[in-house]
């Protein structure tokens, strides 16, 4: 699945050894959704990229012992199923920290381990909608539609994940003991929009003693983003070649644009307030902003923020991003993926290995990292701990 595969992209990335076990006839992700690119999906080659991958059937006695090994001397385990699929095997938390009683154990999963919607089965959207991220849309028949957004849940809840893999293996060297996490990607969707479950929390409370800014004259916005969709000084506006993001809220940054294009007059009749003034409703200066703007190109506009420290962003869509001088000189592409956004001051981080194929490193993790002979590795794949031929 996505998110429980993308708990440990970002560590792989990072150098991490992560060991993909998956079943004989692979992770079904390997064939998931759109695109496919050469017969395998993009999420296989994303989110697995920098893996091992070993096959092990685990319905066997042998795969359930190679597992118990392969943890034996491992930081960290993810259990990428269904939560307590692992005990139901007898090879969970309990189980592996009797072999190994420094790992940290992390299940990440819809839903969470508790609650009512615990045995749910969902999908990466249904985070979303659970909280509160995806406004439906009605076409013009009336049906109801999914609306384009950028998947929160699939998204956070393996960051969220990633974190506490770290935290944990930093408390089993201090301490010596293991841990059991777990994270619901539901749980980190919500989480990630806090500010605008928290603000229609906080609106719950008398008007006298939650109010809004100064600036605002102390009346109540809309929460986050929708409380800036009438902005003015905080707007996006048409240039002569597409958009940028205008974000001159502070006094300090509307000065210096009014005289950077020579319009003090503008900011001598709506100075604003010092901080967080967007203008709100402002029509008339919205009209006298959108001429302004269509006067000069969207590089022309982000040269002139640089030069008249005045806060202007593009305008980007995510065909076009990688034809941003910025993108092109931190991120760029790496196999046509985004690498990891984290940088080593003074030094690289290597680009991860492409995703695996199914089981390609079974037998060189059994050899390295378990010392079993070919012997030993021949036996077991007759015994079926790797699937029969009529798995793959």
């Amino acid at each position: 699945m996505l998110g429980p595969a993308a708990i440990t992209t970002t560590l792989a990335d990072l150098g991490a050894d992560v060991i993909k076990v998956e079943p004989p006839a692979g992770d079904y992700i390997r064939q998931m959704t759109w695109p496919i690119v050469d017969g395998v999906s993009l999420m296989h080659l994303h989110v697995n990229r920098g893996k091992r991958s070993v096959t092990l059937d685990l319905r066997t006695d042998e795969a359930k012992q190679i597992f118990v090994d392969l943890c034996a001397d491992a930081d960290a385990v993810v259990e990428a199923m269904r939560p307590g699929a692992l005990h139901r095997l007898g090879i969970g938390f309990e189980r592996l920290r009797e072999v190994n009683p420094r790992i940290v154990f992390i299940t990440i999963s819809g839903y969470g381990m508790t609650g009512p919607y615990k045995d749910y089965p969902s999908h990466g959207i249904a985070y979303d909608t659970w909280a509160g991220i995806v406004k439906p849309e009605i076409d013009e028949d009336g049906f109801a539609r999914i609306s384009d957004h950028v998947s929160i849940g699939i998204n956070a809840g393996p960051l969220y994940g990633a974190i506490g893999i770290l935290s944990g293996i930093i408390r089993a060297r201090a301490t010596g003991e293991g841990v059991q996490l777990e994270i619901a990607q539901s749980d980190a969707a919500a989480s990630f929009d806090w500010y605008r479950s928290e603000s229609y929390k906080a609106y719950e409370r008398p008007e006298d003693e939650v109010t809004g800014n100064a600036s605002d004259d102390y009346k109540r916005r809309a929460p986050a983003i929708a409380g800036m969709r009438e902005g003015v000084r905080y707007q996006i506006y048409a240039t002569s070649d597409g958009f940028v993001l205008f974000m001159a809220s502070e006094q300090e940054f509307w000065r210096n644009f009014c005289e950077g294009v020579g319009r003090t007059d503008l900011f001598d009749r709506w100075p604003g307030s010092k901080y967080a003034d967007h203008a709100i409703g402002n029509k008339e200066l919205q009209k006298e902003l959108t001429e302004i703007f269509r006067q000069k190109t969207s590089a022309e506009w982000l040269a002139f923020g640089g030069e008249h420290n005045t806060p202007i962003a593009p305008v980007n869509s995510p065909q076009s991003i990688g034809d941003d001088p910025q993108f092109q000189a931190r991120l760029g592409w790496v196999r046509d993926q985004l690498p990891s956004p984290l940088k080593v001051v003074g030094d690289e981080i290597a680009p991860p290995d492409e995703a695996p194929t199914v089981g390609e490193h079974t037998d060189a993790v059994l050899r390295d990292v378990l010392g079993y002979d070919d012997g030993k590795i021949a036996d077991l794949r007759a015994s079926g701990a790797f699937g029969s031929p009529a798995d793959r």
